[in-house]
């Protein structure tokens, strides 16, 4: 190298002035000694990364050599190779002075892989419920309490991911039951805390997974879920120092095979022990266990991932439905679950648009929580709000699923506080609200919810919700005692009519649903004491006479209900509905069919013959009710026949006549409602006439006695469903005289209503010509269901 004297007598070097160069000074050092020192660095980077380089290469040579010997060399007692695995392990952290290496680059993945196949094959080498020496050393060496601090620690960077695979390969793997054993269940449960604890983290996927092996578990033996009810006060990690200290110089001692340290393990087990008896036995206050499984799996439903979130929201499915009382109650007091809920129910609902179509929220495809799969921009293109109304739908669909499979005491807790948190707290002020735009969406969103709630337990706290807990009679002065039941009835004649449909859509999706609340609560409270009855016996009633008309249908040759009906297609258990008026014991068949043929001609012959127009159009005739109305009377018994609904009316002389009768909030709108059946518009009509019907389906004697019994003494002011339609018929027949050409014109509206003729011109009194159809078809539908159900009736009688 040259160099050259500078001013001052100065070296220089060229080399000096090249950035980064070993040969660059400083201000207040240009001499040998830096030079000296940054070689010195850069020799030393290089040897550490030869080092890291040679280590690498030794691993991965002596795994080569390690597979050789074993395919050459004749394989060892599977306890000795056990041993040699779990010592290879040990040795790893003695020996080894780097920690920062990642473990995928070590040997510990392949040592845990090969513990696991020698665990399943002793197993599947015994007979079944024996333990194996290996299992036995597993045990006895508390390998998984090491596992499980070397996890935490996550030493070497990986380590964590690698225990909870070897933790949830040996839950699924191993048959015998593992959870038991306290060197099992315990670091189990130290290692469920780890989950959970950082959202989005590496090991979110190991983590689910495990926790989910764990629920399946429990699921096989529910008892097992006692030792995961951890007692606040005697948490395991509360130890003194020394303790603590000896574990882990325990954990990282290299194990001989023979006993560890007497005095470490001895001073370590106290403790431990006392954990053991307070986490594998129920505590007497239960309200002081931690659930940290749930608690667990609650922060996972939070992951961004949604993968992640379905699978832990399974985990907790499996954890509700465990029938221990313990675990149910700790479950509901000592963890988030009601929160998690309820909180992002409301979230889903608040994410909604404020105005919303009905009819998209009606015909929104159905939804299964974890199966939806969406494309934004399709969603939108269909309607705005889509996608948040079917998040929303889909939570509901897992709340009310998670609630039909939890424990029965769990369940009602979650399904009172879903009642609390959203629909008093957020539903309610939406339904009172004075906005009809408002008032649609949200009647419409509640039709959708009581369509779609299935669990018993949530559906009765939504009834109790929308009609309040009172079972004893209304009065005209008690009907708005339960604000949001009056002001949902009285939706029912809403001056906007969509908001009347949507309304009485909503009280015809609740009736049908399997809860006997809802029909006492609405109507049956108000019928009990059948004080709409004249005051007198019901003998000494002389029935109207009424004959039949000439095309009348001889209906007991109906092929649907003929005497060669198939037993399958015979209703069961319908022997508890009684006709009305009763029969005497020696009344004859030909007599009851005779009572049959008046009850179905007093409905068939209320509208006039001037104001029929089916008979003039093929298939429109009464015979096409029968069998609809067969088929839901059917299942109508179905629901009701575990209800107390006995067969015969309450005698008449255990009935309280002299109480003033009051038909109740609901039928009074609806029968308010039929008396205007000429006046309404069509789709008004056909909504009121379609919840009188299907309360005129319910097998219940009183209803069956008030609603198709046309021969019944009312008492003075009160009126039925039969006496409603005859005032109409009556305003129908002053009516039809004033029209001209009336029959033609009905006859029109009927065929365009049907689609059999195109829009044309406009017809006068439209309003009225499409009522009269309505109620012409209304009485054909109710002489179906009475002909169906004295059929029934008849058919069960011995």
């Amino acid at each position: 190298m040259h160099c050259y004297e500078g001013f001052c007598g100065k070296r220089y070097s060229p080399l000096a002035d090249m950035p980064g160069s070993l040969y660059e000074t400083s201000n207040l050092d240009r001499g040998g000694s830096n030079r000296k020192k940054k070689i010195e660095e850069f020799s030393r980077s290089s040897r550490e990364k030869l080092v890291q380089s040679k280590n690498k290469m030794f691993s991965k040579f002596t795994s080569i050599l390690q597979h050789a010997v074993e395919a050459l060399a004749p394989s060892l007692p599977l306890q000795e190779d056990f041993v040699y695995h779990w010592k290879a392990i040990t040795h790893y952290y003695i020996e080894t002075s780097d920690d920062k290496a990642p473990v995928t680059d070590t040997n510990i993945p392949s040592h845990l892989e090969q513990m696991l196949d020698i665990l399943t094959q002793e197993e599947a080498e015994r007979e079944s419920g024996e333990t194996g020496p290996c299992m036995e050393y597993l045990l006895h060496h508390k390998i998984l309490e090491t596992l499980y601090t070397l996890g935490k620690a996550d030493c070497p960077p990986g380590m964590k991911q690698q225990v909870l695979t070897f933790y949830t390969k040996l839950l699924a793997h191993i048959r015998q039951p593992l959870l038991p054993h306290i060197n099992v269940h315990r670091p189990v449960q130290k290692l469920i805390r780890l989950c959970g604890e950082v959202l989005a983290a590496p090991t979110e996927n190991e983590e689910i997974q495990f926790l989910c092996i764990v629920c399946a578990k429990l699921k096989q033996d529910p008892y097992l879920v006692n030792f995961f009810l951890e007692n606040k006060s005697k948490r395991p990690e509360i130890k003194s120092h020394v303790a603590t200290e000896g574990a882990k110089e325990n954990a990282l001692a290299p194990d001989t095979g023979q006993s560890l340290a007497e005095e470490q393990a001895d001073h370590q087990d106290e403790p431990q022990a006392a954990a053991a008896v307070s986490t594998s036995s129920p505590t007497s206050n239960n309200n002081s266990n931690n659930y940290n499984l749930v608690t667990s799996l609650l922060n996972l439903t939070k992951s961004p991932d949604g993968r992640i979130v379905v699978k832990a929201c399974e985990g907790l499915m499996l954890l509700v439905s465990l029938p221990e009382p313990a675990a149910a109650k700790c479950l509901t007091e000592n963890t988030e679950l009601c929160e998690l809920l309820t909180d992002r129910l409301v979230s889903f609902y608040k994410a909604l648009p404020q105005s919303m179509d009905p009819l998209d929220i009606e015909t929104v495809e159905s939804v299964n929580w974890g199966l939806d799969v969406y494309n934004l921009k399709e969603d939108a293109a269909v309607f705005t709000g889509k996608r948040a109304l079917i998040s929303f739908l889909s939570w509901l669909d897992y709340c009310d699923q998670l609630i039909k499979e939890a424990q029965k005491s769990a369940a009602a807790v979650m399904a009172k506080a879903v009642r609390e948190r959203f629909f008093v707290s957020v539903m309610e002020p939406q339904l009172m609200q004075t906005s009809e735009v408002g008032i649609l969406t949200s009647t419409a969103l509640l039709n959708r919810i009581i369509r779609q709630v299935t669990s018993e337990a949530l559906l009765q706290e939504m009834v109790y919700f929308l009609l309040g807990e009172e079972r004893e009679p209304e009065t005209s002065a008690t009907i708005a005692q339960n604000p949001l039941r009056h002001r949902l009835i009285e939706h029912c004649d809403h001056l906007s009519d969509e908001i009347s449909i949507m309304t009485l859509r909503l009280f015809e999706q609740l009736i049908q649903k399997p809860n006997q609340h809802i029909l006492h609560n609405l109507v049956l409270r108000s019928l009990e004491e059948r004080n709409y009855l004249e005051n007198k016996p019901q003998e000494e009633r002389e029935p109207l006479e009424n004959g039949q008309p000439h095309d009348a249908v001889d209906l007991e040759e109906d092929p649907l209900f003929g005497d060669d009906l198939s037993p399958e297609s015979r209703l069961s258990g319908s022997d508890w509905l009684s006709t009305s008026p009763p029969q005497s014991p020696d009344h004859s068949k030909s007599e009851g069919k005779t009572e049959v043929h008046k009850i179905v001609n007093s409905f068939l012959c209320l509208v006039p013959d001037e104001a029929k127009s089916s008979y003039h159009v093929e298939g429109t005739g009464y015979d096409t009710y029968l069998r609809d109305a067969h088929r839901q009377f059917r299942d109508y018994c179905g629901i009701c026949q575990r209800w107390d609904w006995r067969g015969n009316p309450k005698p008449f002389e255990k009935c309280n006549l002299d109480i003033p009768f009051f038909e109740g909030h609901f039928l009074k709108v609806l029968f308010d409602r039929m008396g205007r059946i000429l006046d309404q518009p069509y789709d008004v009509n056909l909504q009121v006439t379609a919840v009188l019907s299907k309360l005129s389906l319910l097998p219940h004697p009183h209803l069956h006695e008030y609603l198709l019994d046309p021969y019944i003494n009312l008492a003075p002011g009160c009126r039925s469903l039969f006496s409603v339609i005859v005032r109409v018929v009556g305003d129908l027949m002053l009516r039809i005289h004033r029209i001209p050409d009336f029959t033609p014109k009905l006859l029109l509206v009927r065929k365009r209503l049907l689609g059999l003729e195109p829009e044309g011109i406009t017809i006068d009194h439209m309003t009225l010509l499409e009522g009269v159809i309505v109620l012409e078809e209304f009485c054909k539908e109710l002489a179906a269901i009475a002909f169906v159900k004295y059929h029934a009736a008849a058919s069960s009688s011995p």
